[in-house]
């Protein structure tokens, strides 16, 4: 297995780092350790276009012809060279050397692979293999916006059977916030009513980006709208993950963003657990 021509780290989340289409490894400060991503967006496309998105030549549209067999096989190599061979040694920072999950998430939208719920499949079989049940998380880090689609929720639903989660993307829960941040022609109702059912699926959590654009942070009628969409869902809703910008957006006008100060973070996620939800905070 190539190894990253520089350590991993929490700044650093190429999808090419270990030399192979559909796996990658990467640092995770959310994650708190190493996270074996799945990439089912190896073009580069997304239905969406986040204003912070740090994939390189980001595109609209939709995945390749996933190829499920090579997905596997590159997992089960990945897998051998972290738990029996030497690649935490050769590529991991001491303090970030445990395997903490496999995550669906890379260069797209992952649920708009056709292939999804076998790619589900796929994965499970190689936690039997290397006996990983219980002791590493599986994830689906998605923007939930094709949970409508019948095959998607099939796919959360085999990840919910194995024990694993969702971690859902809510950064605006406005109709022209959606638009200005993610590059989408969002419904606030449609997002509620994916969330509820996601959360029925597995347990999901909400994941959430908040930053200033043009030195301004989110608007107090953005942040209202966001945490009375977090009321409304209700118990379907686990916690929420609240971050910051970690790294560069790659998009255009990546300028124009900066980060907010742990404390602005914290004084909102002070607001979100007011509504009895637990929150991390990663600025």
């Amino acid at each position: 297995m190539e190894s990253p021509a520089q350590p991993l780290s929490v700044t650093d989340h190429r999808r090419d780092s270990a030399g192979l289409t559909y796996v990658y490894p990467v640092v995770s400060r959310r994650a708190g350790g190493v996270s074996v991503g799945i990439n089912l967006n190896p073009n580069n496309a997304c239905n969406w276009a986040c204003v912070y998105c740090q994939v390189p030549d980001l595109t609209r549209g939709g995945p390749p012809p996933i190829d499920l067999a090579q997905l596997e096989r590159e997992l089960d190599a990945m897998l051998t060279d972290l738990l029996q061979g030497d690649f935490m040694l050769r590529a991991v920072p001491p303090e970030a050397r445990r395997l903490m999950d496999i995550a669906f998430s890379g260069n797209g939208e992952p649920t708009s692979a056709p292939e999804f719920p076998a790619a589900v499949e796929a994965v499970r079989r190689q936690v039997e293999r290397h006996q990983l049940q219980g002791r590493i998380a599986l994830r689906l880090i998605t923007n939930g916006s094709l949970l409508h689609r019948p095959e998607v929720q099939a796919g959360i639903g085999r990840l919910g059977e194995a024990g694993g989660e969702v971690w859902f993307k809510v950064d605006r829960a406005t109709a022209p916030g959606m638009e200005e941040v993610n590059g989408t022609r969002g419904d606030p109702g449609k997002v509620l009513a994916n969330l509820r059912r996601c959360g029925e699926l597995a347990p999901t959590w909400v994941q959430t980006c908040l930053f200033r654009r043009d030195g301004a942070a989110p608007a107090e009628a953005e942040l209202t709208a966001y945490l009375e969409l977090l009321a409304q869902a209700g118990e379907r809703v686990r916690g929420v993950h609240l971050y910051g910008l970690a790294r560069p957006s790659l998009q255009p006008g990546a300028e124009r963003l900066e980060r907010l100060s742990p404390a602005e973070l914290e004084a909102v996620a002070e607001r979100i657990r007011a509504l009895g939800l637990p929150v991390t905070v990663s600025p």
